[in-house]
């Protein structure tokens, strides 16, 4: 695997890691019934307005941003749009965060240290 994509997996799992359980909002319209693939106008019927829209900055697209409410808990989640704004990626987080762990994928690997060489 390489090193962007590993340090976007890791992030994500990290981020998942810290998010309330998806089974407590399995029942929010918006997590539900949003699928790839499915146009923003669809979404939008399904979801309601979001709380907030941005443009993408890694990749071209759009980002709806909802907060989900239940039993007094708040919790992000957001809906990414590629350039033909159809779905391609849902999650519990906002678009900053998903575009930061996008950022933070494409950087260049860093040397991991020792004193160069071929290490043996």
């Amino acid at each position: 695997m390489n090193t962007p994509t590993s340090t976007l997996l890791f992030a994500l799992a990290a981020l998942a890691g810290c998010s309330t359980p998806s089974s407590l909002y399995h029942d929010q319209p918006v997590v539900a019934k949003v699928e790839t693939g499915m146009s923003k106008e669809h979404v939008l019927q399904v979801g309601g307005k979001p709380d907030a829209e941005s443009e993408r900055d890694v990749v071209p697209g759009t980002c709806f941003d909802y907060m989900l409410v239940k039993a007094g808990k708040r919790q992000p989640y957001s809906v990414s749009f590629n350039s033909a704004d159809k779905v391609d990626r849902t999650g519990f987080m906002t678009c900053a965060e998903w575009s930061n762990a996008q950022h933070k994928a494409r950087q260049p690997a860093t040397n991991m240290g020792g004193m160069g060489g071929a290490g043996y």
